[in-house]
This record gives structure tokens, C-alpha cells and sequence, in this order.
């Protein structure tokens, strides 16, 4: 497989510059930097655009179809989408869409408020209008729902390790007993279309809390809707994320599902970090950790019905 080439300054600016007609000398054009320094494939441009570039075929595929999804998904969420203002390829077979950059800062610099929280409801409310078959059509995949069994039982593994290095309570994963999970089967028939991709950096808050857009529809699927629950534990905290999915019309079990995914894999995800199967930012997974791990007012819930309805 050919090397896919490593964009420079001078690439992204000879780039931006045919696309927004800037420094036509040549010399010229907006001030371009990478969002962050192990992001070398996503350049902020000036203060008003984001440049994105696939990496790979496959990321090309993702960012194209992405383009056509957030036209289907814009009329029905309260939250800002990124618009494109241009799109193309900027290597062979290597797609680039330019953004307009979408002003707040991230749920990991802000926290959400209770207007806050009805924003996130309306997203996952609206998610739920979008037809199923729109979004497959558009070539969004669908996915199964995990095994939330096979999912505790590799978080108690990792818990006990994370114990042992003194960095969690691995008596905390008990509260979830292999008849709990089973409890929490999702339930058949209640796919819907997810951002599948949620995480603190996606999520963008102002200052004064509100929810003001959501990033990277890459990985977005037909699915599970407890995967965007759990998204949003990890990012903002588990009980802001259970108000706002309870607002949105979800019940006990897919709040509760959300919430279990959230947990077992912030733990699974520290310890495959702390023991070096992957990189990553030590506090930020601490933080999400934490944020999982929030207590809320459904844990004692024990006794869902086998067909619970959703209000």
C-alpha cells in the first residue's frame, strides 16, 4: 500500500490559499497550525475555518459520506453542525473538507448546565427522527449492540489491575452482576441513527454552558442509542447525560445500559493505557474515568421489565 504523504504548513497553505482565493502572490494567506500536536492530519485556518484531512482511503470514505450526513441530520437537532465550504481531495484518492469553525470550547474546558443538558436532550431526541433507512442509504453502517456480559467481565480483569497499581476501587464493578447485565440487553428493534463518536472534544460548550455543536460525524452508525448515553457520560458526566437521555425519552434500561457501557470502558481504556497498548493522555482518562463513575439516581434499579416501554 502506497505511504499516504505527511501534510506540512506549506502543503495546507498552498491548499487554503487556492481554496480561499488569499495571497495570490504566493506569499500570503491565513495563519494555519495543527489543532494539537499529535493531530498532524486537522490545521485550524485563521479563526474562522478547520481543515480536516484524511489520512487513509478508508478515513476518505468516512469523511465523504460525513458530508452528506450532516445535511440529513442538521434540520433535526437543536445543536450546530459543521458546515463545509469546500471539499475535494488533497492527495490522490485523499479527501479534505474545509469547516467553518463552530465558536465554543470543548466539554472538557466547560462544564454543561441544565440548559445545557436540554440541549444534549434535543440532540439525542432528534437523532431518533432521522430515518433509519435516510441514513443507510447515505452508506452509514449498521452495528450490533455489544455484549455488555463480555464487556463487564473484561472490565473486572482490568479493574483488578488498576487496583493493584492503586489507581481504582475494583469493588466498585460488583454493583454490576452478570444477571444485571443480562437486564441490560438492549432490546431488539431499537436502532436508531448515533453519533457513535461522542467525546469531550466534540462536544462543544460556551462559557455559560450551553450545548453549541457537535464535531466528527465519522463514525456515525445505525445502532445501539446507549453508545451516544455513554458517549456523553464519558464527556460531560454520567448524570448530566442520564437527565439529558431521560428529557430526550429514553427509560431506565438504555440510561442504565449507557451507563455501564461508560464505565467498563474507561476502565479497560486506563488500563490499557497505563500497561502500554495504547497512548493517550493519562489525566484526560482519569477525568473520564471519574466522570463515569458518577453516582446517579437509577443505580439501585433492579428490576426492569422484559419489555420495558419508552414513555
Amino acid at each position: 500500500m502506497t505511504q499516504a504523504p505527511t501534510p506540512t504548513a506549506d502543503t495546507v497553505r498552498r491548499l487554503v490559499r487556492s481554496l480561499l482565493k488569499e495571497g495570490g502572490d504566493g506569499t500570503g494567506g491565513p495563519d494555519v497550525r495543527p489543532v494539537t500536536e499529535d493531530r498532524e492530519h486537522t490545521w485550524w485556518v485563521g479563526s474562522r475555518h478547520v481543515l480536516r484531512l484524511a489520512p487513509d482511503r478508508e478515513a476518505s470514505v468516512r469523511r465523504r459520506r460525513e458530508l452528506r450526513l450532516r445535511e440529513l441530520v442538521r434540520p433535526q437537532v437543536p445543536v450546530a453542525v459543521p458546515t463545509s465550504v469546500a471539499h475535494g481531495d488533497w492527495a490522490p484518492g485523499l479527501a479534505y473538507t474545509l469547516d467553518t469553525r463552530v465558536p465554543g470550547g470543548t466539554a472538557d474546558e466547560h462544564d454543561v448546565s441544565a440548559v445545557g443538558e436540554a440541549d444534549l436532550a434535543g440532540l439525542l431526541s432528534g437523532l431518533r427522527t432521522v430515518p433509519a433507512r435516510q441514513a443507510e442509504a447515505l452508506g452509514v453502517p449498521r452495528t450490533a449492540p455489544r455484549s455488555l456480559e463480555a464487556l463487564r467481565r473484561m472490565a473486572v480483569h482490568a479493574a483488578e489491575r488498576l487496583a493493584a497499581a492503586d489507581e481504582f476501587d475494583a469493588a466498585r464493578l460488583h454493583q454490576l452482576t452478570p444477571p444485571g447485565a443480562a437486564q441490560l440487553t438492549a432490546q431488539p428493534g431499537s436502532a436508531v441513527l448515533t453519533h457513535h463518536g461522542l467525546t469531550g472534544a466534540h462536544v462543544l460548550v460556551s462559557a455559560d454552558g450551553r450545548v453549541r455543536g457537535i464535531l466528527d460525524w465519522t463514525a456515525a452508525s445505525v445502532g445501539d442509542p446507549a453508545e451516544d448515553i455513554a458517549g456523553l457520560a464519558v464527556a460531560v458526566g454520567s448524570p448530566p447525560a442520564v437527565r439529558a437521555a431521560t428529557l430526550a425519552g429514553y427509560g431506565a434500561r438504555p440510561c442504565l445500559r449507557g451507563l455501564w457501557l461508560a464505565r467498563c470502558d474507561t476502565v479497560i481504556r486506563l488500563t490499557d493505557r497505563l500497561e502500554g497498548r495504547t497512548t493517550g493522555s493519562l489525566p484526560l482518562l482519569r477525568t473520564q474515568l471519574r466522570r463515569a463513575w458518577e453516582p446517579i439516581l437509577l443505580e439501585r434499579v433492579t428490576d426492569l421489565q422484559e419489555n420495558e416501554p419508552e414513555p
